[in-house]
């Protein structure tokens, strides 16, 4: 089964306690438990994003599209990158959240991921 590990952090705070060797330490450790479960086959797809400032909402209701510049949320931490993995079950891809280093800065959140199913007559 696919889970999303969601990346969620105080960029802030988390950099803003970092100094540059910090930073790079730990673009190095996240490079490197990708790399590790890659090697376990856990791996499907990982990405950082950008701030949450380069963000944009779009919206589109009685067919007019809208559009508003991030960030959104009020809260401090923002989504900052995902891991789609392939786990046995959710104990497996919460003990594969819990290595994400991230996760001693911010929160990963972990949701299941839900196949659209293909219905008949519907498009391809």
């Amino acid at each position: 089964m696919r889970y999303l590990c969601l990346v969620h952090f105080d960029g802030n705070e988390v950099f803003g306690k970092l100094d540059a060797p910090g930073k790079i330490q730990l673009d190095i450790d996240s490079l490197g438990y990708n790399e590790e479960l890659e090697a376990s086959g856990n791996l499907v797809a990982t990405q950082a994003l950008q701030s949450a400032n380069t963000a944009v909402l779009v919206r589109v209701r009685e067919g007019r599209v809208s559009t508003t510049d991030g960030p959104f949320i009020e809260t401090k931490e923002q989504l900052a990158g995902f891991i789609l993995i392939e786990a046995r079950d959710l104990n497996e891809a919460i003990r594969i959240a819990s290595g994400i280093p991230l996760a001693k800065l911010g929160t990963i959140e972990v949701r299941a991921i839900y196949d659209i199913p293909r219905h008949e007559g519907a498009a391809p």
